[in-house]
């Protein structure tokens, strides 16, 4: 694959992750025989949607969908198009439901990025067919270094599962909102995730700032 550009990254590629560590990830990429995913124009696609001023709520995945046509660069979210709906979010939706009383018609979450939710998966990256297969490429670093930018000011957290929570450990739960629950996949959701009201108690948290809150079930 042809690696991405960077020009649309604006404040995002002042991160040291940018000139340390993207010249070597973009290298293995270029090298990789397998199909790689998400196509290159939308590897970052989840920061170029939301400068860091704009950051209001962080939710955080692990790697992109390995299906092809699924995954597009925001965590958990997928093309309009994707039948059936990808089990984690299909239970994330189901929460929803649950929580406000609908849910978004169609994967595609980008409707979310627009009012201030960064969909950052920790790994960006996924040979199609290999689930995790880019974990040691060094993405963690950009998740780190994003999540340190983000802390001048509070925001609210979604963390998932333990990839996250341990990506996010260090965000102060005392200055932020910092809800922490089992993943929303299947073997995962009915420990905690489900029943957690994440959505809400982002909105209250959020109203209480003095913001307004998301607009979760539809754009």
């Amino acid at each position: 694959m042809t690696p991405p550009s960077l020009t649309a990254l604006g404040a995002w590629a002042e991160l040291p992750f940018f000139a340390e560590d993207w010249p070597r990830i973009a290298e293995q990429l270029a090298a990789e025989t397998r199909v790689v995913l998400p196509p290159a124009p939308q590897i970052f696609a989840a920061l170029e949607h939301l400068q860091p001023s704009a950051v209001e709520v962080v939710i955080l995945g692990q790697d992109p969908y390995p299906t092809p046509g699924h995954a597009h660069g925001y965590a958990f979210s997928a093309e309009p198009d994707v039948r059936p709906i990808p089990r984690s979010l299909a239970n994330i939706f189901k929460e929803l439901d649950a929580d406000l009383g609908a849910s978004p018609k169609d994967p595609d979450l980008r409707f979310w990025a627009d009012q201030g939710v960064l969909l950052l998966n920790n790994v960006l990256t996924v040979p199609a067919g290999c689930a995790h297969g880019h974990a040691r490429l060094g993405w963690q670093k950009l998740t780190a270094q994003v999540l340190n930018g983000l802390s001048d000011r509070p925001r609210a957290y979604l963390l998932w599962g333990a990839h996250a929570q341990k990506a996010a450990a260090e965000v102060d739960p005392a200055r932020n909102l910092k809800i922490e629950t089992p993943h929303p996949s299947p073997l995962s959701a009915r420990r905690g995730f489900f029943g957690s009201r994440p959505f809400s108690r982002v909105n209250d948290w959020l109203q209480g700032q003095g913001k307004p809150g998301i607009h979760w079930t539809k754009p």
